[in-house]
Protein backbone atom coordinates (compact mmCIF):
# COMPACT_ATOMS: atom_id res chain seq x y z
CA UNK A 1 0.00 0.00 0.00
CA UNK A 2 0.84 3.50 -0.85
CA UNK A 3 1.05 6.05 2.35
CA UNK A 4 2.13 9.57 2.20
CA UNK A 5 5.66 10.34 4.24
CA UNK A 6 4.12 11.52 7.13
CA UNK A 7 0.90 10.21 7.41
CA UNK A 8 -0.31 6.98 9.82
CA UNK A 9 -1.94 4.28 7.89
CA UNK A 10 -3.62 1.16 10.28
CA UNK A 11 -5.38 -2.12 8.57
CA UNK A 12 -7.54 -4.23 11.12
CA UNK A 13 -6.47 -7.70 11.76
CA UNK A 14 -9.86 -9.81 13.38
CA UNK A 15 -7.80 -12.57 15.67
CA UNK A 16 -8.77 -15.01 18.25
CA UNK A 17 -6.95 -15.73 21.41
CA UNK A 18 -3.78 -16.53 22.35
CA UNK A 19 -2.69 -16.23 18.47
CA UNK A 20 0.82 -15.66 17.32
CA UNK A 21 1.22 -12.89 14.44
CA UNK A 22 4.26 -12.66 12.44
CA UNK A 23 4.64 -9.22 10.08
CA UNK A 24 7.39 -8.44 7.94
CA UNK A 25 7.45 -4.79 5.67
CA UNK A 26 9.40 -3.10 3.76
CA UNK A 27 9.76 0.82 2.71
CA UNK A 28 10.47 1.67 -0.60
CA UNK A 29 10.35 5.50 -0.87
CA UNK A 30 9.62 7.80 -4.46
CA UNK A 31 12.23 9.17 -6.48
CA UNK A 32 11.25 12.35 -7.85
CA UNK A 33 14.32 12.01 -10.31
CA UNK A 34 14.20 8.95 -11.57
CA UNK A 35 10.24 8.32 -11.54
CA UNK A 36 10.43 4.77 -9.45
CA UNK A 37 10.46 3.87 -5.77
CA UNK A 38 13.58 3.07 -4.76
CA UNK A 39 14.65 -0.05 -3.36
CA UNK A 40 15.91 0.94 0.00
CA UNK A 41 14.88 3.88 1.84
CA UNK A 42 18.43 4.85 4.53
CA UNK A 43 17.51 6.66 7.17
CA UNK A 44 13.79 6.26 7.15
CA UNK A 45 12.18 3.68 9.92
CA UNK A 46 8.69 2.94 10.88
CA UNK A 47 6.33 2.96 13.77
CA UNK A 48 4.66 -0.19 14.26
CA UNK A 49 1.60 -0.04 16.34
CA UNK A 50 -0.64 -2.60 17.37
CA UNK A 51 -3.78 -2.12 19.88
CA UNK A 52 -5.36 -5.15 21.17
CA UNK A 53 -9.70 -4.79 21.21
CA UNK A 54 -9.50 -3.26 25.04
CA UNK A 55 -7.07 -0.52 23.43
CA UNK A 56 -4.43 -1.43 24.94
CA UNK A 57 -1.02 -1.21 22.93
CA UNK A 58 0.42 -4.30 22.89
CA UNK A 59 3.56 -3.44 20.50
CA UNK A 60 4.73 0.06 19.88
CA UNK A 61 8.30 0.46 18.29
CA UNK A 62 10.50 1.89 15.71
CA UNK A 63 11.74 -0.02 12.94
CA UNK A 64 14.10 0.74 10.34
CA UNK A 65 13.50 0.68 6.86
CA UNK A 66 12.53 -3.42 6.75
CA UNK A 67 12.13 -5.22 9.77
CA UNK A 68 9.65 -7.84 11.19
CA UNK A 69 7.36 -7.65 14.40
CA UNK A 70 5.71 -10.39 16.07
CA UNK A 71 3.07 -9.79 18.99
CA UNK A 72 0.52 -11.88 20.86
CA UNK A 73 -2.91 -11.46 20.94
CA UNK A 74 -4.26 -11.73 24.12
CA UNK A 75 -8.34 -10.99 23.46
CA UNK A 76 -9.84 -12.27 20.93
CA UNK A 77 -11.75 -9.43 18.74
CA UNK A 78 -9.88 -6.74 15.99
CA UNK A 79 -6.38 -5.99 16.52
CA UNK A 80 -5.20 -2.50 14.93
CA UNK A 81 -1.57 -2.84 13.32
CA UNK A 82 -0.83 1.60 12.33
CA UNK A 83 2.34 2.09 10.51
CA UNK A 84 3.68 5.65 10.52
CA UNK A 85 7.34 6.68 9.12
CA UNK A 86 10.27 8.61 11.66
CA UNK A 87 10.19 11.04 8.85
CA UNK A 88 11.50 14.41 10.38
CA UNK A 89 11.21 16.68 7.46
CA UNK A 90 8.32 19.57 7.47
CA UNK A 91 5.30 18.82 6.16
CA UNK A 92 5.38 21.12 3.35
CA UNK A 93 8.30 19.36 1.65
CA UNK A 94 6.79 15.77 3.16
CA UNK A 95 5.06 15.42 0.15
CA UNK A 96 7.21 12.26 -0.86
CA UNK A 97 5.21 8.80 -1.03
CA UNK A 98 6.15 5.42 0.67
CA UNK A 99 5.12 2.10 -1.03
CA UNK A 100 5.45 -0.66 2.17
CA UNK A 101 5.17 -4.02 1.61
CA UNK A 102 3.35 -6.26 3.78
CA UNK A 103 3.09 -9.79 4.88
CA UNK A 104 1.07 -10.80 7.94
CA UNK A 105 1.20 -14.48 8.94
CA UNK A 106 -1.14 -15.46 11.54
CA UNK A 107 -0.79 -18.24 14.09
CA UNK A 108 2.28 -19.53 12.37
CA UNK A 109 4.81 -21.27 14.25
CA UNK A 110 8.15 -20.98 12.46
CA UNK A 111 11.09 -22.82 13.47
CA UNK A 112 14.80 -22.85 12.97
CA UNK A 113 16.11 -25.10 10.86
CA UNK A 114 19.46 -24.53 11.47
CA UNK A 115 18.98 -25.12 14.96
CA UNK A 116 17.23 -28.03 14.33
CA UNK A 117 20.60 -29.31 11.75
CA UNK A 118 22.91 -28.45 15.19
CA UNK A 119 21.49 -30.45 17.29
CA UNK A 120 22.20 -33.89 16.01
CA UNK A 121 20.49 -35.84 18.62
CA UNK A 122 17.26 -34.07 17.98
CA UNK A 123 14.71 -36.43 15.28
CA UNK A 124 13.11 -34.46 12.46
CA UNK A 125 10.20 -36.64 12.42
CA UNK A 126 9.78 -35.36 15.89
CA UNK A 127 10.27 -31.43 15.60
CA UNK A 128 7.65 -31.91 12.14
CA UNK A 129 5.52 -33.33 14.80
CA UNK A 130 5.64 -30.72 17.35
CA UNK A 131 4.98 -28.36 14.99
CA UNK A 132 1.76 -29.95 13.10
CA UNK A 133 0.40 -30.13 16.67
CA UNK A 134 0.52 -26.29 16.66
CA UNK A 135 -0.75 -25.96 13.83
CA UNK A 136 -3.48 -28.04 14.60
CA UNK A 137 -4.29 -26.21 18.11
CA UNK A 138 -3.92 -22.57 16.22
CA UNK A 139 -6.85 -24.52 13.47
CA UNK A 140 -8.70 -25.81 17.17
CA UNK A 141 -8.64 -22.08 18.17
CA UNK A 142 -9.53 -20.47 15.08
CA UNK A 143 -12.71 -22.39 14.97
CA UNK A 144 -13.98 -21.88 18.99
CA UNK A 145 -13.08 -18.60 17.70
CA UNK A 146 -15.56 -18.44 15.21
CA UNK A 147 -18.05 -20.46 16.60
CA UNK A 148 -17.87 -17.98 19.18
CA UNK A 149 -18.59 -15.13 16.89
CA UNK A 150 -21.30 -17.44 15.27
CA UNK A 151 -22.66 -17.38 18.77
CA UNK A 152 -23.14 -13.85 19.26
CA UNK A 153 -23.98 -13.19 15.54
CA UNK A 154 -27.33 -15.23 16.19
CA UNK A 155 -28.04 -14.12 19.80
CA UNK A 156 -28.01 -10.26 18.41
CA UNK A 157 -30.36 -12.00 15.31
CA UNK A 158 -32.69 -12.94 17.91
CA UNK A 159 -32.58 -9.97 20.17
CA UNK A 160 -33.42 -7.87 16.60
CA UNK A 161 -35.99 -10.52 15.67
CA UNK A 162 -37.94 -10.08 18.95
CA UNK A 163 -37.80 -6.26 19.12
CA UNK A 164 -39.41 -6.22 15.35
CA UNK A 165 -41.88 -8.46 16.84
CA UNK A 166 -42.77 -6.31 19.83
CA UNK A 167 -42.46 -3.04 17.64
CA UNK A 168 -45.26 -4.68 14.97
CA UNK A 169 -47.57 -5.94 18.18
CA UNK A 170 -46.92 -1.98 20.05
CA UNK A 171 -47.97 -0.22 16.18
CA UNK A 172 -50.83 -2.33 15.35
CA UNK A 173 -52.39 -1.93 19.18
CA UNK A 174 -51.67 1.96 18.66
CA UNK A 175 -53.51 1.76 15.00
CA UNK A 176 -56.35 -0.35 16.79
CA UNK A 177 -56.83 2.12 19.73
CA UNK A 178 -56.46 5.63 17.26
CA UNK A 179 -59.54 3.72 14.75
CA UNK A 180 -61.31 3.47 18.14
CA UNK A 181 -61.01 6.78 19.16
CA UNK A 182 -61.96 8.12 15.49
CA UNK A 183 -64.98 6.14 15.59
CA UNK A 184 -66.20 7.17 19.35
CA UNK A 185 -65.03 10.94 18.14
CA UNK A 186 -67.33 11.08 15.13
CA UNK A 187 -70.03 9.24 16.10
CA UNK A 188 -70.37 12.13 19.27
CA UNK A 189 -69.88 14.71 16.56
CA UNK A 190 -72.92 13.78 14.53
CA UNK A 191 -74.81 12.90 17.98
CA UNK A 192 -74.10 16.45 18.75
CA UNK A 193 -74.95 17.95 15.33
CA UNK A 194 -78.33 15.68 15.57
CA UNK A 195 -77.30 14.04 12.28
CA UNK A 196 -78.07 11.01 13.50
Amino acid sequence: FHIGEREEKCIIEDLPSDTLVFGNYKVQRWDTHKHDFLESAPGLGMYVTVSAPSGEVLLSKLYGPQGTFSFTSHLSGEHIICFQSNSTRLLAIAGSKLRIHLDVRVGEHFFDESAVQAKEKVDEVHVRLVHLIEQIQHVSKEQDYEREREEKFRKTSEETNSNILWWAIVQTLLLISVGIWQIKSLRDFFIAKKLV
